[in-house]
Order: C-alpha cells, then sequence, then structure tokens
C-alpha cells in the first residue's frame, strides 16, 4: 500500500509595488535617513545649545534728534562730561502739548551721580511749532502745576535747535556729583534759550 502523501504549501511572496506611491515612499524614507546622518554628523545641529544672546537695540529717534545729541555731546566734550543714549526709561513732567512729542532721552555720565544727569530732545514738525512747545514747557516748569513736580531750587534749561527742544533740570540740593554744574553751562552754548518764567 502506498504511503500517502504530504503536500507542502510555500507561501506565494508578496510582489513589491512599483506604483509612484511607492516611489514616493521610497524617497521620504531616504531623505529621512540623510537627514539622520548630517543632524547626528553635526552639520546642520546649531553649534550653540544655549538660549540667543539678546543684541543692543538701535536708537529709535530721528536725524533732527540725532543731529541735536551730536551738538549736545561736543558741547559737553568741552568739559570732558560723556553723554550717552539713556538705559533706563525717563520721563520728566511735562505739559500735553510736549508729553506726546517723539524724543530721545540721554544721559550725562556722572559717576557720583548715576540717577541724574538726563537730557530730554524733543522733536517738532517745523520751527514754529518747536517753538510754541518749549514756551508752553518753560510755563509749565516756571509756574503753577509743574513746580510741585520738581524740588524748590532746581534750575531748568529749555532750549531751541531748529526743530528740537531741549530739556535739562538740575536740583543743587539734590545732586551728588560736583560736575553736574557743568551741564548748565556746557547747554548754554546749544541752540537759542527759552527764558522759564519765575
Amino acid at each position: 500500500m502506498t504511503p500517502p502523501v504530504t503536500l507542502r504549501m510555500t507561501p506565494r511572496p508578496t510582489p513589491r509595488p512599483t506604483g509612484p506611491r511607492s516611489r514616493a515612499g521610497r524617497i521620504l524614507a531616504l531623505t529621512c535617513i540623510v537627514a539622520s546622518v548630517v543632524a547626528g554628523c553635526g552639520i546642520a545641529a546649531p553649534t550653540d545649545s544655549s538660549a540667543p544672546q539678546p543684541t543692543l537695540a538701535l536708537p529709535s529717534y530721528s536725524l533732527a534728534v540725532a543731529e541735536t545729541r551730536r551738538q549736545i555731546a561736543a558741547a559737553l566734550a568741552v568739559d570732558g562730561l560723556q553723554l550717552q543714549d539713556a538705559t533706563r526709561p525717563f520721563q520728566p513732567p511735562e505739559p500735553l502739548a510736549v508729553a506726546i512729542a517723539p524724543r530721545g532721552v540721554f544721559q550725562v555720565v556722572l559717576p557720583n551721580d548715576p540717577n541724574h544727569g538726563y537730557i530730554v530732545v524733543y522733536e517738532f514738525r517745523d520751527t514754529a511749532t518747536a517753538a510754541l512747545a518749549g514756551r508752553a514747557l518753560a510755563t509749565f516748569v516756571g509756574s503753577g502745576a509743574g513746580q510741585v513736580e520738581f524740588p524748590p531750587d532746581t534750575q531748568h534749561v529749555i532750549r531751541q535747535l531748529g526743530t528740537t527742544i531741549i530739556a535739562y533740570s538740575w536740583s543743587p540740593a539734590n545732586s551728588t556729583d560736583a560736575r553736574a554744574p557743568e551741564i548748565i553751562t556746557d547747554l548754554s552754548t546749544v541752540g537759542i534759550a527759552i527764558p522759564v518764567p519765575r
């Protein structure tokens, strides 16, 4: 009697897809592999993993304010004083006509009095408007509500240079740097004085 024959079925191989979809998959896989290798080698990786360092912002004042700043700095340099852009916010008491004006805020370097020495340069659309605003500022700081905003011995300097107004206030009783009075003398050589009423 012949023994029974056992048939063994061999699984049929699944054909590899050859259409556009399979080509796109291979390209994607190859791209991932290349990206992994490049990143692993450090070619595309950032050289420093720390947080980005802050950069110094450029001053945002106009050319007119910049020119006035230049002339103030030159006047102060006669006495060896340095002018820098203010590093802290500063807004002095001022009337509305001046408060809304574009400005540059600067500070004379006073090593023994780092909280004072601020000079504000306001800009206006023309010289006539600047003159009106300068007189409004002088009236404000010299009388009425403005006086209560400053120490009683405060000396104010208000000057016009073209379309800009320069404002500086100094209180001898509150000043701790012996060179502070020189600022008033130096500013008197820049622009035209706008008298402050007494």
